[in-house]
């Protein structure tokens, strides 16, 4: 039998090493010098080598970073239709958590980042406040099984907390019971929203906070929550990579829970 290419073997002894744990996932592969020395390879035969470990789904290269061994990930799937007055699954902290917790995976967020500013036009247009109008902003990362899975970033009036009394969207600290109903207890009941999903690919910061390629792509959901006046109360804006996330939206009534199991015929 024909001996395998230097960059093939190469290849095969990367892929041990991935696969075995040697190299972690996550983790940078050493650079093109250090592996040409390693193994005693001409550059071409090393970059040959990891486009077939990119081809083969093992890494992936990152822009002015280096090569990275992928992450393997389950998709986490969020469906998007819920109930009108729900948080569920897009924009409520308590919400997510339990959602989460019931596929027997493991949540988390980080303290929320609040801060009192002008947001972008589309989230103004949204909330359907003039230009320059100051809002609070309330932003977090979501992770699920220590990964980061999702950044989102839920945007409230100033009226809210300056003369509604909903001073707790001011803190930096999650509120337990979830903000819609925080907001319902304050006159401002969710009745339902409108959700937004556009589709673009990663700025910088998302591609090193997320470990992502250049190309992967981006879901980008904008949900407008009303309350019983038919007046914008919320404006979340969430950010998923797509090697990670994926969505069911359901029509009717009574849709059954999706069983995508392998049909067995009745014995």
């Amino acid at each position: 039998m024909a001996q395998q290419p230097m960059y093939q073997q190469i290849a095969e002894d990367l892929r041990r090493k991935i696969e075995s744990g040697t190299i972690e996932r996550g983790a940078q592969l050493p650079t093109e010098l250090a592996l040409r020395e390693e193994y005693d390879a001409s550059r071409n035969t090393i970059r040959d080598a990891i486009k077939r470990l990119i081809s083969q789904g093992l890494v992936e290269t990152r822009p002015g970073q280096g090569t990275f061994v992928r992450i393997n990930v389950d998709p986490f799937v969020t469906v998007l239709t819920a109930e009108p007055g729900s948080g569920a699954s897009v924009g409520d902290s308590a919400t997510y958590l339990s959602q989460v917790s019931e596929e027997h995976r493991i949540p988390s967020s980080s303290v929320p980042k609040v801060e009192v500013q002008v947001p972008p036009p589309p989230v103004l247009r949204r909330l359907r406040l003039g230009p320059g109008t100051q809002v609070i902003s309330r932003h977090q990362e979501r992770y699920i099984d220590n990964i980061l899975w999702s950044l989102q970033t839920s945007f409230y009036p100033m009226d809210f907390a300056t003369k509604g009394g909903a001073t707790r969207l001011l803190m930096a600290e999650d509120i337990a019971e979830g903000t819609v109903a925080y907001l319902a207890d304050h006159g401002h009941k969710q009745v339902g929203y409108r959700d937004w999903i556009t589709a673009r690919a990663p700025d910088e910061n998302e591609q090193k906070l997320f470990s992502l390629a250049h190309d992967t792509a981006m879901f980008e959901i904008f949900r407008t929550a009303f309350d019983q006046d038919g007046v914008p109360l919320r404006v979340t804006v969430t950010v998923f990579p797509a090697d990670r996330n994926q969505f069911i939206v359901n029509v009717g009534e009574n849709v059954p829970d999706p069983r995508y199991e392998e049909f067995t015929e009745p014995g």
